[in-house]
């Protein structure tokens, strides 16, 4: 039985809602929604009006607690984009719901701006950090941006401009839709819109600077985009490293004295659905990452400030683990081990002799790839130009049966 109805309203509230959307919200029983998105829609609410409760949670409870009878969600657009759909849809079956979508802020946008939107990046920065743009900073790319307030956009030009991209264009696009609709544009260096409508989104275009901050999108980036003490995994190692731990989307990665925690966020970068849990004993370094996590838009990176193993007992089970530090430690690699389901991925890298040999050992004893890996690098030498070599790695790469 459909009892649930999510309509998607806009801001020219219900002139902009086809018939089927207005019977289902004069018939309805409860109407849920924000307090903007029940006055748009009050002419023609006959039921009880609920505002959204906070925490929203237990908004969800409420509509939850009514199910049987006619209840309807107002949503902002199209509910199921960034909206409350998405999350009812996490505990309501699609038999028992009848949504209508309206435009998107995203579709309006692509719109007013004349760009295809299968082109388009879109985020949604909304209650999120704005640092989640940073890895889609290429030149040229388009991207559109749902802010949360009136000092979003501000806020958004401040990081670009401080990144190397003050010439980027910002089209800030407030209420559309709506009788307060307006459209304006600024560079993000020279940003100074006043007065902007708190419902806005911006479309930006990118530019960039020299030097500009500039994620590539392959694994093994810069060691200079990172801030780390000497502690990092090293930018060819970290390549190869990546290629054995094979991220696959939703998993869940432990970086094991994750130093500056560098092979965290290059999982991260992979794919938005894979999550980092870094384990990191040093406190100055646990900071350091959290910087990191910022600086390269995956601020999701959860750090765990403590020694393994100790640190790990209360951690989700991992997917994968990489250990670049501390698997010596007594323990470390049973409990790395033993976290692992079937079907799990584990690799180590080891620079020192005593981790060598107890990888060595454990090839032995389970098996899997032992990799050794030597990089030189061109340095000058005098007035000549010589190879220099790295600390040689043996990679140690498993998969429990």
């Amino acid at each position: 039985m459909r009892w649930l109805a999510i309509v998607g309203i806009g801001e020219d509230g219900i002139a902009g809602l086809g018939e089927t959307a207005r019977r289902r919200i004069a018939q309805a029983d409860i109407v849920f929604g924000g307090a903007r998105h029940l006055e748009l829609a009050g002419a023609i609410i006959t039921g009880e009006r609920r505002a959204w409760d906070s925490p929203f949670i237990r908004s969800i409870e409420a509509v939850l607690a009514e199910r049987g009878r006619a209840v309807c969600v107002l949503a902002s657009g199209d509910p199921f984009h960034y909206g409350v759909g998405a999350t009812l849809s996490r505990h309501v079956d699609a038999a028992e719901m009848e949504v209508l979508p309206h435009p998107s802020s995203f579709s309006l946008a692509a719109g007013r701006m004349g760009w295809p939107l299968q082109d388009v990046i879109c985020l949604s920065l909304h209650g999120r950090a704005l640092d989640l743009i940073r890895p889609h900073l290429h030149p040229g790319a388009r991207i559109l941006a749902l802010t949360s307030d009136e000092a979003g956009p501000a806020t958004l030009a401040q990081s670009l401009d401080a990144t190397g991209f003050g010439e980027t264009t910002i089209t800030v696009l407030e209420a559309l839709g709506g009788p307060e609709e307006k459209v304006r544009v600024a560079t993000a260096a020279r940003f100074a819109l006043p007065h902007i409508n708190p419902l806005n989104i911006c479309a930006i275009e990118v530019a960039a600077a020299p030097g500009a901050r500039i994620l590539p999108f392959t694994a093994g980036r810069d060691d200079a985009l990172f801030e780390h003490d000497g502690q990092i995994t090293k930018r060819e190692v970290r390549a190869l490293t990546l290629a054995a731990l094979a991220p696959r989307r939703g998993e869940l990665l432990w970086d094991i004295g994750a130093g500056s925690g560098s092979v965290g966020i290059e999982w991260m970068l992979a794919d938005v659905s894979l999550r980092v849990i870094a384990i990191e004993a040093d406190a100055e370094r646990v900071v350091r990452i959290g910087r990191n996590a910022a600086a390269f838009g995956v601020p999701d990176l959860r750090v765990v400030h403590g020694a393994a193993p100790i640190a790990l007992g209360d951690l989700p089970r991992p997917d994968a683990i990489f250990i670049g530090g501390g698997g010596t430690e007594r323990g470390v690699m049973d409990a790395a081990v033993a976290a692992l389901p079937s079907g799990g991925r584990l690799v180590a890298n080891a620079v020192t002799t005593q981790l060598e040999a107890l990888l060595l050992a454990r090839h032995v004893e389970l098996g899997g790839q032992l990799t050794r890996i030597a990089i030189d690098r061109a340095a000058p030498i005098g007035g000549m130009t010589g190879w220099r070599p790295h600390m040689p790695i043996t990679q140690w790469s498993w998969i429990k049966p």
